[in-house]
């Protein structure tokens, strides 16, 4: 399906500025797809600000930056832009060494392949 490198961020602490870390690489295929477009949906119906989005961290192919290492979790963060509405998402998760945030750039759900 989609394939993204997209710039990540890091938040060591809920205070301090987040800052960049490279480029991650992962994967959106069939099913995380489908579960990204059904949540763009029900937060268009409900009315709802944001909802998470587990995937299939075996399908995902998620390459992180030597900086970053590997994740403890990972979701898909969907919300709704204002404008118009239109479902946009971004990877987060928490980095395993420290607890730390991590989380991309935000794309467009119906940008996908």
């Amino acid at each position: 399906m989609s394939s993204f490198e997209i710039e990540s961020w890091c938040k060591t602490k809920p205070t301090e500025k987040s800052v960049p870390m490279g480029l991650i690489h992962f994967y959106i295929g069939g099913n995380d797809r489908v579960h990204l477009e059904r949540a763009e949906e029900r937060l268009q119906n409900t009315g709802e600000a944001e909802t998470l989005v587990d995937v299939d961290l075996g399908t995902l192919e998620l390459v992180t930056p030597p900086e970053c290492g590997p994740l403890s979790d990972c979701h898909l963060r969907v919300y709704l832009r204002e404008d118009d509405r239109r479902g946009q998402f971004h990877l987060v998760g928490h980095r395993a060494s420290d607890g730390s945030l991590i989380y991309t750039n935000a794309m467009l759900i119906d940008a996908l392949m």
